[in-house]
């Protein structure tokens, strides 16, 4: 099975990750563009097993829907790596695809929260949209 690593700006945290991604998606809701700096997150899911490498801070933040998500980031660099939902930590993980530096990675599947979509950002062709969380 084939791995792949992601990791923060200066190298300290790391998470390898096994197999393919189960989904690729981008959130344009505002928390993720102020987590991220930027107009909107684009994240890859994963199963476990997955391996954490160096030390992580950690904030936890509530979802439209009461879902708390924890997100970890390098308490060197700053960089937001990676986070998980409240019951399903041992079972998936949601990586920052940027994070793996790989300009062949998967492209997004899907787009959530387009209510809050710059007006300027153009998607792939194809991509299932939702105005905000699909069912």
């Amino acid at each position: 099975m084939n791995s792949r690593t992601a990791s923060c700006s200066c190298g300290q945290l790391r998470i390898e990750v096994q197999g393919e991604p189960r989904g690729v998606g981008v959130c344009h809701c505002l928390a993720c563009q102020r987590r991220t700096g930027s107009v909107f997150a684009a994240l890859a899911g994963y199963a476990a097993p997955y391996k954490i490498i160096g030390t992580a801070t950690e904030y936890v933040r509530v979802g439209d829907h009461g879902s708390r998500f924890t997100f970890r980031f390098c308490p060197v660099c700053g960089t937001t790596l990676f986070h998980t939902e409240e019951g399903y930590e041992q079972s998936f993980v949601s990586v920052a695809v940027g994070a793996f530096a790989d300009p062949a990675f998967p492209p997004p599947q899907d787009s959530v929260y387009d209510c809050r979509r710059h007006c300027w950002v153009q998607l792939p062709a194809g991509i299932a949209v939702y105005d905000k969380d699909p069912p």
